[in-house]
């Protein structure tokens, strides 16, 4: 088993970058006897050479040399900044599920630093709530209390989501009136189906269920076929289903808009940047967009 130290390293870089012994030693203040030997050591626990040596020249690296110097630069750099608090873990971001498509891939194209994890609400809350992750995008009313700061994204409306040829289709804008005049399908993730069920007995009305999905683009497809209309405020930039079917859809006046919200514990380093870059990517789909940055999230950092 080789054993090597920091030190030896050093050596060898030095050696390489000037050139020869006796330079290297005044650069490291080291006596070149001194730094002989080290490198003897080196080269013989390594098994090989990493210099060549020409009476009366400069020390040059071998092949090997060359390969394992630029190595071990690399590992020097990194255990300098490791001494010097300058590592970064990438941030371990959880996004709702359904938030997901719209802002996952952007992100990651755009900060190679992020370790994303899409989740349903109650997973994303419980793993903020253990640390398992550093902070969570996600809808407001998925998150109860606790030790984490939320910040405002965008606020997003509600959009009735049904087949062309719905009855409802030909008018602008819609009421919670109108829609609980006709069979619903509605994803069933969590908290979903209890808060737009609480939309409509808020105000008196009592709102047909027909179909319960699992996942968003599964309600599309059941209200792009007819099977009922859908109300979604994650909305998807294309206008038709998987199966491609076209939608239709329509704002919903008397619905209340949902805060997206950038749930952060601590202070983990790029979360101001990752709250700027995903405001903008909100943008289309809110009716009312928050600051680029969270004012207490610059303050944090």
């Amino acid at each position: 088993m080789l054993s090597l130290t920091l030190r030896q390293l050093e050596y060898a870089l030095a050696v390489a970058e000037h050139g020869g012994l006796t330079s290297a030693a005044l650069a490291l203040h080291v006596s070149q006897p001194a730094l002989s030997v080290a490198l003897a050591q080196l080269e013989t626990a390594l098994g090989q050479p990493l210099f060549l040596r020409r009476p009366g020249g400069p020390l040059t690296p071998t092949a090997f040399g060359t390969a394992w110097l630029a190595e071990a630069a690399t590992h020097v750099a990194g255990l300098a900044a490791l001494m010097q608090g300058q590592t970064r873990a990438p941030l371990r971001l959880g996004i709702f599920e359904d938030l997901a498509p719209a802002t996952l891939a952007p992100l990651i194209a755009h900060s190679a630093q992020i370790a994303p994890r899409p989740m349903g609400f109650r997973p994303l809350a419980e793993a903020l709530e253990q640390g398992q992750i550093d902070a969570a995008l996600t809808w407001a009313l998925g998150l109860p209390p606790g030790p984490w700061v939320l910040h405002d994204l965008a606020r997003i409306a509600p959009r009735a989501v049904m087949a062309p040829d719905h009855p409802l289709a030909e008018k602008p804008a819609l009421t919670l009136a109108e829609i609980a005049a006709h069979p619903l399908v509605l994803t069933d993730q969590d908290l979903s189906i209890a808060h737009v069920q609480s939309l409509f007995h808020a105000a008196g009305l009592s709102p047909r269920i027909a179909h319960r999905c699992a996942s968003l683009d599964l309600m599309r497809s059941f209200a792009a076929n007819g099977l009922g209309l859908g109300l979604s405020w994650t909305q998807p930039a294309p206008r038709q289903s998987h199966d491609g079917r076209p939608l239709v859809l329509r704002p919903v006046v008397d619905a209340p808009t949902e805060a997206v919200v950038l749930a952060v514990a601590g202070s983990p380093p790029g979360i101001a940047e990752v709250a700027r870059f995903l405001t903008l990517e909100l943008a289309p789909m809110s009716v009312s967009v928050a600051p680029p940055v969270a004012p207490e999230i610059a303050k944090a950092l």
